[in-house]
């Protein structure tokens, strides 16, 4: 993933006195919850609007992120490494991705079992699609460069613990 730092964000927000209004549940959809980039160029703004400066600005379509509030047209989420901030709805897809985290890479298996042959190796940082994740498993079917196969819950970003999808 790629962010590039704003500048005079902090200078900004105390020039302008802006803080982020209490944010409100407008979608009706539930908070939190995963959701992707639509686009390959995406900004991150420290507050909900554009009168707000950018703080990144994302270049990697399919990155999954969490829709942490709302406020009118406007999504606080949160990225797979912590950092925070406000887009526009119309950058957000529903379409469910994942990323593959951990400090090494990771076996994508034929099965869902630790024991089960292995597909590929996955390096973390890895982008895929999620394409289900039973209920009551350890693992989640993924598709990374066109490879199916299943990848342990713990290994990656995108879904929550016993959250299930099919």
């Amino acid at each position: 993933m790629v962010r590039v730092r704003g500048a005079g964000f902090a200078v900004a927000l105390l020039l302008w006195g802006l803080v982020p209004a209490q944010a409100g549940e407008t979608s009706g959809l539930p908070l939190p919850r995963f959701v992707s980039l639509k686009s390959d160029e995406v900004n991150l703004r420290a507050g909900p609007g554009v009168r707000y400066p950018i703080d990144w600005i994302y270049l990697r379509k399919d990155l999954p992120v969490e829709v942490v509030a709302e406020f009118e047209a406007w999504r606080k989420i949160r990225d797979w490494e912590g950092a925070e901030g406000w887009v526009h709805q119309s950058m957000l897809s529903g379409r469910r991705m994942m990323v593959v985290i951990g400090g090494q890479p990771h076996m994508l298996r034929a099965t869902d079992a630790d024991s089960a042959d292995p597909v590929a190796q996955v390096a973390p940082g890895a982008l895929g699609r999620l394409v289900n994740c039973p209920r009551n498993r350890d693992f989640c079917r993924v598709e990374l460069n066109q490879t199916q196969g299943w990848l342990r819950r713990d290994q990656m970003w995108g879904v929550y613990k016993g959250e299930w999808l099919e």
